[in-house]
Formats: C-alpha cells, structure tokens, sequence
C-alpha cells in the first residue's frame, strides 16, 4: 500500500484530480488523447464537440503538468499507456475516497451558526438522515427557485415525486444562502460552507475555523498552490453537496444525486468564454479569501517600511527625469 501511495503518478493523480478534472476514466483521456496527436489530418480541436473539446484541454494540461509525461506515453507500448492512467486514475479515486469520507463528517458542523446544535442530530456515520430527509440539509439542498418552506414543495422533494437534476444548483452555493432570480450570479459560488469545504481539503481541517496564512501541510503546501482553480472549485462544490445529501456511496453514475452532471455543469458555466468577467472576480475573491498572500501584485507595502522608502525614491527620481 505504501509502495502504490508513493507512486509519482499516483500522488500526480491525487492532486489532479482534485484541481483540474475528477470524474474521468484516465487510461481513456491517455489513449483518446494520444490519438489525436497522432492523427496527422486532425481538424482544429475547437471543431470538436464541447465533450470532446474539454477531454483534450484535460489532456494538454496533464501534459504539461507532469514533465516528461509525453515522451513516456509516446515511446511506449499501449499497456505502458493503461498502466499510466491506472496509476494517475488511482491517485485521483483515492483522493475523492478520502475527501467524501472526512467531509461526511466534518460537514455537520458547518450547519448552524458555531455554538449552535443541529435539531434533530444527525449521525457523523450514517447518512441515511440527511438530504431532503432532514430539515436543515434539505433546505440546503433545496433547488434555488424553490421554496423549501412550502409544505407541498418539501413533501415532493422528500418523497422523490420531484427529481433533481444535478444541474438543478441547490441553495447552499449562494452567499447566506440567498438567491435572486434577477441577479443568479450574486452570491454564487461564495457561500461559507464552501469556502470551509476548500480549507478542509486544500490546507488542512484545522484552519477551517482560522484566518488563511502560510501552511506546511495540506495540497497548497505540497503542490505549491497559489490560486484557486475552476477544477478545484467545481470538486468542492460536489463534495460538499453529496456530503449533504443521504447516499452513502459516491458514483459517477448515481442517478440519485446525479454528481456526474452537477460536475460538469459547474465546469461548463466556469468555462465558458461569456461569462469570463464573472468567473474571474469569482476567481480573485476565492483566491483573495483563501490565499491572501499568494501573489505580490495582491500585498500593500508597509508604511516606513525599507521597500516603501526605496519605492518612494524611485518615484520621485523618475518624476524628475520625465
């Protein structure tokens, strides 16, 4: 176990999976990707369809987050090319393993107000009471649009008769959990819960409840992490809701929570070129928030401070010149 867990590939995976793409089957993102590289006709990638357009873009980014990953998987063998996307797979399932497992805990004390108690208590093991099943994760998972405290509304969704689709965006990803059908990006994506989710996962459990400093533990420490990513954004946002809801086992292909297509939705809006402006505030206020001192641009100098002195000079020597 500790041999497979050492693997560069695995430990690659782990990361990958959590920031740039989860829910994919890599030996077949490798061999669909080598492919296309190989196809001397090949049409220009945006030709493609939108699925097959993203599965590339995952493809490239790989290639260029994992040196010397290309030339493994061109002068190998096609098993050498399986092994590959079997080793990064099992890095990236055993990271979603084991962020559903502490998350399915964790998670109940992110639902009330601190100091406040969960009525009636749910179990930190059993999941069979959460979900539209419970008042407070029910009304978390509740669809933005609707009315959780319609009677009618939550008996349909507690006994099934209304399905949500995972591109049905629940509540709990709106800003104090309020949305505006006139505004639906206000708010979205910037909800406490979610920001607590990432710091579980990214910088470690404990600095969930602290302000966001310098860590040596966790994946930003360990993978030099200095922005939030789309990708990590988008896993987050899927965690935390299975955690919320009442299936004990995480599937692609869980029709019930449909995570699958919840995924790709956050991607899909993330993505998308027209909503660029949108995505990049939504970029800088998650980066802003989780990593204050990641980039120079973002530090205000000290006042009397030598570097404050120093660019005061250069200041005024350039006024002079000009």
């Amino acid at each position: 176990m500790i041999r497979v867990l050492s693997n560069p590939l695995v430990l690659h995976g782990r990361h990958f999976g959590q920031t740039v793409f989860a829910l994919c089957n890599y030996p077949a993102l490798l061999t669909s990707g080598i492919l296309r590289l190989e196809e001397s006709q090949d049409p220009l990638i945006e030709d493609y369809p939108t699925d097959i357009r993203r599965e590339h873009r995952v493809f490239m980014e790989l290639l260029d987050s994992y040196p010397g990953l290309l030339d493994r998987l061109t002068s190998g063998e096609e098993e050498d090319i399986i092994h590959v996307g079997e080793m990064l797979g099992k890095g990236a399932s055993g990271a979603q393993g084991d962020d559903t497992k502490t998350l399915k805990s964790a998670v109940i004390e992110w639902l009330v107000p601190r100091g406040q108690v969960v009525i009636p208590p749910l179990s930190r093991n059993i999941k069979s009471d959460r979900g539209f099943n419970h008042e407070v994760t029910g009304a978390l998972l509740c669809p933005a649009g609707l009315d959780w405290s319609n009677v009618e509304t939550k008996e349909s969704l507690k006994s099934g008769e209304t399905a949500v689709r995972g591109d049905q965006w629940p509540i709990f990803l709106y800003a104090g959990y309020v949305y505006d059908p006139e505004d639906p990006w206000k708010g979205l994506l910037r909800s406490d819960i979610l920001v607590y989710g990432f710091k579980h996962v990214f910088t470690s459990p404990s600095s969930v409840d602290k302000e966001p400093k310098a860590t040596r533990s966790g994946n930003v420490y360990l993978h030099g992490m200095k922005s939030i990513t789309r990708g990590s954004l988008a896993y987050i946002a899927t965690q935390v809701r299975f955690s919320l809801s009442s299936s004990s086992v995480f599937s692609r292909t869980d029709t019930v929570t449909d995570s699958e297509n919840f995924y790709h939705s956050i991607l899909d809006l993330l993505e998308d070129p027209y909503e660029s402006e949108e995505v990049g505030d939504l970029m800088m206020w998650w980066t802003r928030r989780v990593f204050p001192n990641s980039s120079s641009s973002q530090r205000s100098i000290s006042k009397n401070s030598v570097l404050s002195k120093i660019r005061e000079k250069c200041a005024a020597l350039q006024a002079v010149t000009n």
